[in-house]
């Protein structure tokens, strides 16, 4: 029996001298030794080839490293067993101070200050007076991201697939409440889950829904925005900028256009990063879970795709 560490793009040397340390007697193997696949019985996948699944005759379980999966459930060869996700209750702190700290960027008119430092022009300006944030998506990252900015003095309100009752945040829920939530919005935060439904959901149609001037902030996935659409609506000004955690190719190229904007701020998928010591806890409960023939933690309903 074996745990495969099929995590690509990335240095795995903690990740798994972590795994070993707290799971002294189990065999644990990387994608590129040769090994044994048939022993593998649960694996750590982030990004993991497409033809892996054919080789894994005696799958059982699949951990992502991380709190997404939509990347595992688009293979179209993944195996009907259980998949967990790594939950952290450290990245919603992480991604709440991210957003907060977004919104300041074009609420304190910073991205302007950045401009103007080059050419040393003084010109300090007032705050804007916006305060209404509207959040897509209210699981656990939508709901702290909530409550933080309602702290603060934010108007907040939350849309979700199903109906939710949240304190400090104004919730909305279903198709035909959504208009509404974007007609008063000064800034638009996504944290959707990425799926079927919400694949492109951030695109012409919606940013026409919200008020001119809006902000947005996706730190949900690259693929819930059209950025040609998202490019228009800043070149037209009904948009007044956008911060971009997350993009459909990343490392985003070179030439690629959103570098370009002034009224972007880009970052590189930082706004919630996983603790290697947290993700490795519930790595390693799952497959001694698994051994057992016990239910995982944080495991996922593939249907709804989270």
């Amino acid at each position: 029996m074996s745990l495969l560490v099929a995590v690509t793009g990335r240095n795995n040397s903690k990740l798994l001298d972590k795994l070993t340390a707290l799971l002294p007697n189990e065999s644990i193997i990387e994608l590129d030794q040769d090994a044994n696949f048939d022993s593998v019985e649960f694996v750590l996948a982030w990004n993991p080839p497409l033809d892996l699944w054919k080789k894994l005759p005696n799958l059982k379980a699949v951990s992502s490293y991380g709190a997404g999966v939509d990347s595992l459930l688009t293979q179209p060869s993944l195996p009907n067993v259980p998949i967990a996700r790594i939950v952290d209750p450290n990245l919603a702190i992480s991604m709440s101070e991210y957003v907060h700290h977004a919104i300041g960027h074009f609420k304190l008119r910073f991205n302007q200050y950045f401009l103007n430092k080059p050419s040393q022009t003084w010109k300090p300006c007032r705050a804007k007076s916006g305060n209404k944030v509207g959040i897509l998506g209210l699981g656990q990252l939508g709901a702290t991201v909530g409550k933080n900015l309602a702290s603060y003095g934010f108007e907040v309100s939350g849309w979700s697939r199903s109906a939710k009752t949240i304190n400090g945040i104004n919730c909305y829920h279903g198709q035909t409440q959504l208009p509404a939530m974007l007609s008063e919005l000064d800034y638009l935060v996504c944290l959707l889950p990425l799926t079927s439904d919400t694949r492109g959901i951030l695109n012409q149609q919606l940013f026409e829904a919200l008020p001119q001037g809006a902000v947005l902030i996706n730190v949900a996935r690259g693929e819930h925005l059209n950025e040609a659409d998202l490019l228009n609506a800043l070149a037209t000004e009904h948009l007044a900028g956008a911060a971009l955690d997350v993009f459909a190719t990343e490392p985003l190229p070179e030439a690629h256009p959103l570098w370009q904007q002034d009224n972007i701020l880009l970052t590189p998928h930082i706004s919630a990063v996983t603790s290697v010591d947290t993700a490795c806890g519930q790595i390693a409960e799952n497959y001694l879970l698994m051994k057992a023939k016990q239910r995982l933690l944080n495991t996922v309903n593939v249907d709804l795709g989270y």
